[in-house]
């Protein structure tokens, strides 16, 4: 299952506001100051991927990377380090948290 966060959901809108609305990858980022952690990018589906339709968004996550993470959860976080998109799992994939724990806005567009 896929979840994203009211606040995550107004982030989205407000990017597509003036676009089309195009599939959203999960994938497993290798680097950053935590190790890997599950970050976004726009794409297009593969035959190897989940499809969900969540509020209005087509996300896409491989089907072995969602077998390892289970349930995940979108959210937009802000604080001191400045805001971003954070992802998190039932299963902890990689470092998570801090820096490298979500992603930063830049991943959407």
């Amino acid at each position: 299952m896929i979840t994203i966060s009211e606040k995550a959901q107004i982030v989205l809108k407000d990017y597509f506001k003036e676009k089309e609305i195009t599939p959203i990858r999960v994938f497993l980022h290798a680097g950053g100051c935590s190790g890997p952690s599950l970050a976004m990018v726009l794409d297009e589906p593969k035959d190897s991927d989940d499809v969900y339709d969540v509020d209005g968004f087509t996300i896409l996550v491989d089907k072995e990377l969602h077998q390892q993470t289970r349930d995940i959860t979108v959210d937009y976080v802000s604080g001191s380090m400045g805001s971003g998109f954070q992802l998190t799992s039932e299963v902890t994939v990689g470092g998570g948290g801090g820096c490298g724990g979500g992603c930063s806005s830049s991943c959407c567009g």
